[in-house]
């Protein structure tokens, strides 16, 4: 991340400009969506009591969001590794 905030001084360069979308890829759907989605999430879900029909519907609620949430952040670090390496490699 702090090689992102440094190649904005170099925004003229082409591998800056990959290296600061990776940056915003992993800042964005790395990190704000775990800060922002997950942990809420994983907050509510160890307060539900186990077994207790609540707990059931909060489960089936959290599993299909959370499943979607994560493959967000998967595909953002995925995509934040190939910019990274695409500006590393210019």
């Amino acid at each position: 991340m702090k090689i992102g905030f440094k190649m904005v001084t170099l925004i003229d360069c082409i591998a800056a400009r990959y290296i600061l979308a990776g940056s915003v890829f992993y800042i964005l759907g790395g990190l704000i969506v775990t800060i922002a989605v997950n942990v809420p999430m994983n907050d509510a879900l160890a307060t539900a009591h186990p077994g207790t029909p609540e707990a059931t519907k909060l489960w089936a609620s959290y599993l299909t969001n959370w499943t979607a949430w994560n493959h967000v952040r998967t595909v953002a670090c995925l995509a934040s590794t190939v910019s990274y390496a695409l500006g590393l490699a210019l």
